[in-house]
């Protein structure tokens, strides 16, 4: 059993034991179709990216700290993302993405899907000015057998070389958590990574 299933099972139990309140998370990308600077998937990960997270339950207390390096290749239509991970309690982890491009929907918006070994099926996402809403479901192993919960990720870029990412963790539709990344490229990637993933200090 992974800590993160540890600590997302224990959150789903207290949050069931407790009167649960409707989630926060937005829903409205196309509303963000104006902002800049515009979000391309494909440019802002090619090459390689650094991210540093935190884990936060529902009432807004820190979980888990974790830091990511990430390496981005393009083909086509497909972008694959190799994501190596580093917890602050030694656990290591990897997820390679693989996110292919399906163009613009009838409203405009750019659709993108993608498949990931620990994922549940397959993602989907939207992008709309400087904005993704990405959302999927995975089975996390606990004590008490497997949870499937489902991640609304929104990654907000700010720059050229900073995006902000919040995902809002849920169970049934109640919100059990929350994860908190920034993502840095480029210059600053470069002036700062790759991140040691060999030691949490």
């Amino acid at each position: 059993m992974t800590r993160l299933g540890q600590v997302i099972s224990s959150i789903f139990t207290v949050v069931l034991a407790a009167v649960a309140l409707a989630g926060c998370a937005p829903n409205n990308v196309a509303s963000l179709a104006g902002n800049t600077p515009a979000l391309s998937l494909e440019e802002f990960f090619e090459g390689e990216t650094v991210a540093y997270g935190i884990f936060e339950d529902r009432f807004g207390s820190l979980k888990r700290q974790f830091r990511v390096n990430i390496s981005g290749t393009v083909e086509g239509d497909t972008l694959t993302l190799d994501e190596d991970f580093l917890y602050d309690d030694g656990e290591k982890a990897t997820r390679v993405w693989t996110i292919t491009n399906k163009g613009a929907g009838a409203d405009g918006l750019m659709r993108y899907s993608g498949t990931a070994e620990d994922i549940d099926g397959e993602a989907s996402g939207t992008v709309a000015g400087n904005a993704l809403r990405w959302t999927y479901s995975i089975d996390l192993i606990t004590d008490d057998g497997t949870i499937n919960v489902t991640f609304d990720d929104w990654i907000y870029q700010q720059d050229e070389h900073v995006a902000i990412n919040r995902a809002y963790v849920s169970k049934f539709g109640i919100e059990i958590g929350s994860v908190t990344l920034v993502f840095l490229r480029g210059k600053v990637a470069a002036a700062v990574g790759p991140l040691n993933l060999e030691q949490w200090s």
